[in-house]
């Protein structure tokens, strides 16, 4: 058991109950580079029967070019007004779980209509946890500099107080498996009213 936004919820070796879940908004996941994003969101959505949305991954789709070449070839402020647009289409539809880039909650007109469209859970994560994930990842153009974790250091510093501003907040802890923090999740949605259940067919 775990205490978790005041409340007693179980969250370890949790499977997935016999009954049929609806998810009645979106679950969107905001955080650092490296905080699991993605890996989480494919969990929940396996978990729920949902959809799994993947703001970075529907920009490089759309431009056909990677986050880093957009990056060098258009600048950040291009980006993140295409990263402003996906997010506002990918909200509109059936609920799914949403993994954002990093920077996505930094915009208050993002932050706004994820606040107000869907469930919003911040992965907190400690620098060295995420430097030991992204340290040998080539494609993070934020971290193209002389000194890589110095800028993650700063960009975290940076955004922290962004990102407390999110309604929940799971901090993953560094031994937790997939699975493990997918369970902390679930627990947060479970409190939120987020999931909910009905009888099965």
């Amino acid at each position: 058991m775990r205490q978790i936004l005041g409340g007693i919820y179980p969250v370890m070796g949790e499977t997935v109950p016999p009954v049929r879940q609806r998810l009645p908004r979106s679950v969107v996941l905001v955080g650092m580079m490296g905080s699991g994003k993605t890996a989480i969101g494919r969990a929940i959505a396996a978990r729920l029967g949902a959809d799994i949305r993947d703001s970075d991954a529907e920009i490089v789709e759309a431009a056909q070019q990677t986050i880093a070449e957009i990056f060098e070839r258009y600048g950040e402020e291009f980006f993140r007004s295409a990263e402003t647009k996906v997010i506002a289409r990918l909200l509109v539809g059936p609920p799914c779980i949403l993994s954002t880039g990093g920077g996505a909650w930094l915009a208050e007109e993002n932050r706004a209509r994820l606040t107000e469209a869907a469930t919003v859970v911040w992965l907190e994560a400690d620098l060295e946890l995420l430097w030991s994930r992204v340290r040998h990842k080539s494609h993070r153009p934020l971290l193209q500099t002389d000194d890589p974790k110095a800028s993650l250091t700063e960009i975290l510093n940076a955004r922290s107080n962004v990102y407390a501003l999110a309604p929940n907040k799971v901090h993953v802890m560094p031994g937790w498996s997939i699975e493990e923090t997918a369970d902390h999740v679930m627990a947060v949605l479970r409190a939120t009213g987020t999931v909910t259940k009905d009888p099965a067919p």
